[in-house]
């Protein structure tokens, strides 16, 4: 179920911290839920800015009372210690018990309306499709019948006139997470042996960034969300590119690929078109495609992605990958492999 209470908190922190730390590319949209590129997350902010007008109305109606009555009843010289005792007043007390009753159920309606809209367990006509699993601390997105598995970013395609809808089966692999990504809808948790599903829509072509909003351990601020949103014939294009192996390694690269595959990164990643099958760890087949590695840890270059490779502990404290104890020479032979992963 949508959590609106956790929503509108974390509207308030989205005013004061940022989530994405790397340098993000033109077209990139900071997440903000007062920035709605969607129906979901444009309903969410007409709940949060109605609750926020009823409560800051008490709030000053309230305040304004007290004020009142410490200066227009404060103590004077002369005046008796104890004041004129009024003994209740059936009209006042009918009153703060109806009113407060009537806002509470206003309140409740329109809550209960918003979830109704956005709670969905079937997919809307035409969205696509896709199956999320969170891990620590990275998100792997695999596109069902399209055949394609990946990591980071989730690319959408957007038809002219018409808004992107996407709908997503959100698992866990192993602990707590929270998939949300403020200007396409709300918040969903991500469960183990739970099976969540969200619905998200955009309105217009962009990168849209979101984050892991459930604490989740150590790199919890480090698991992002890329929603590439783009016209469907780039679209079409990536989801070609995509469903290709990986390109046969030429003579330039060739040390570089019998080294990787040598080691135990194999074990946990997959490479289409080799022996690396490993299923711990992100798909590398395109991973030049990203705009990121490590799930937003920092931007995809060729000197962040040695860093990663020579010792991903420098980059991300804590996550799973370990430094595979190579020679600088070594890295480079390797990555300059990988960069022909595209």
């Amino acid at each position: 179920m949508v959590d609106l209470g956790s929503l509108i908190w974390h509207a308030s922190m989205s005013m004061l911290t940022t989530a994405a730390p790397v340098c993000e590319p033109a077209g990139t949209i900071q997440p903000s839920m007062f920035n709605p590129a969607g129906a979901p997350a444009a309903t969410i902010l007409g709940i949060t800015w109605l609750l926020f007008v009823i409560t800051g109305a008490i709030a000053i109606v309230v305040l304004s009372l007290i004020a009142y009555a410490a200066i227009r009843c404060r103590r004077k010289d002369g005046d008796d210690l104890e004041p004129a005792q009024v003994y209740g007043s059936n009209p006042i007390e009918l009153a703060w018990t109806v009113i407060p009753l009537l806002i509470v159920f206003l309140l409740f309606m329109i809550s209960a309306r918003g979830i109704f809209d956005l709670e969905r367990t079937t997919p809307p006509e035409g969205s696509l499709e896709v199956s999320v699993t969170g891990h620590r601390w990275w998100w792997e997105f695999d596109y069902g019948d399209l055949g394609i598995v990946t990591a980071g970013e989730l690319h959408v395609p957007i038809d002219d006139g018409k808004p992107a809808d996407l709908f997503l089966t959100l698992h866990s692999a192993d602990v707590a997470h929270s998939f949300w990504v403020p200007q396409l809808g709300g918040k969903m948790d991500v469960i183990p042996d739970r099976i969540n599903h969200l619905w998200l829509q955009a309105n217009a072509p962009a990168t849209y960034v979101g984050q892991c909003a459930e604490y989740c351990g150590t790199q919890h601020a480090k698991m992002l969300i890329r929603v590439v949103v783009e016209p469907r014939a780039d679209f079409e294009a990536w989801v070609a590119n995509q469903q290709k192996d990986a390109v046969a390694a030429d003579a330039a690269v060739k040390e570089g690929h019998d080294l990787f595959l040598r080691t135990s990164c194999i074990n946990c990643h997959t490479v289409r078109g080799t022996v690396a099958n490993g299923s711990f760890a992100p798909d590398l087949t395109h991973i030049m495609s990203r705009d990121t590695i490590g799930s937003g840890a920092a931007p995809n270059n060729p000197k962040t992605l040695r860093q990663w490779v020579f010792d991903p502990q420098n980059i991300k404290p804590g996550c799973d990958m370990p430094s595979m104890k190579l020679s600088r020479h070594e890295v480079d032979l390797v990555c300059a492999y990988l960069e022909t992963l595209k």
